[in-house]
């Protein structure tokens, strides 16, 4: 599959991106392997909505949601989590989507390493210093929500923010799933905005974080 062009990120407002995302592939290729999965959930966060973070004003922090479209925006919450963002506007308007779930596709073992050296929960360590994913819904929470499939890609805010999805080891390609449904609700965990409809998700996967 091709990696998504920026002439892709350029051509589509937020919410449209927030949907067409969906059945993409997001990809890293680190120093450790290769990890990769689907884009099975999404939220779209715009400019004039309070629960975005550029709605007051540019700051250190939110900074890289100010960059040109393709660029990734990697924020930290509750001062432990990452999470990851797409860039959609031009240079100077803070809008971005929040990728919130992928459907684990490659590199699932070191996926699972990552998440056990993180929270030692749902994943069984063995002598050879090999992961197994004990069960399927162990195989299901690798990814199945914003903070954990950060971790699990390798994702993290020192080398990510601000990175172009363009030109670095972690770009999206495809669309690679097809002919699914879609969800349109509102989003989670937030405080304000809370009754846009900004969230996206394929309709009857297992992987969504929350249905």
């Amino acid at each position: 599959m091709a990696t998504l062009s920026l002439d892709f990120y350029q051509s589509h407002d937020t919410l449209t991106l927030s949907q067409l995302l969906l059945g993409c592939e997001l990809v890293h290729e680190s120093p450790d392997g290769t990890t990769a999965g689907i884009i099975v959930e999404t939220e779209g966060y715009l400019t004039d909505d309070p629960a975005c973070h550029a709605y007051r004003r540019q700051t250190t922090r939110n900074a890289a949601m100010f960059g040109p479209a393709g660029t990734l925006y990697v924020y930290q919450i509750y001062n432990h989590y990452n999470c990851i963002n797409v860039v959609t506007s031009p240079e100077g308007i803070g809008e971005a989507v929040l990728i919130r779930a992928l459907e684990p596709t490659e590199g699932l073992d070191l996926m699972a390493i990552r998440r056990n050296d993180a929270f030692k929960t749902g994943f069984e360590r063995y002598r050879n210093n090999t992961i197994t994913i004990d069960t399927a819904d162990g195989q299901r929470n690798l990814c199945n929500g914003p903070g954990k499939l950060t971790i699990a890609m390798g994702i993290n805010r020192q080398t990510h923010n601000g990175a172009s999805l363009i030109t670095s080891k972690l770009f999206i390609r495809g669309p690679v799933l097809h002919d699914f449904d879609m969800v349109t609700t509102t989003r989670i965990g937030i405080t304000q905005g809370v009754d846009l409809p900004y969230r996206y998700y394929v309709k009857g996967n297992r992987y969504v974080s929350k249905k």
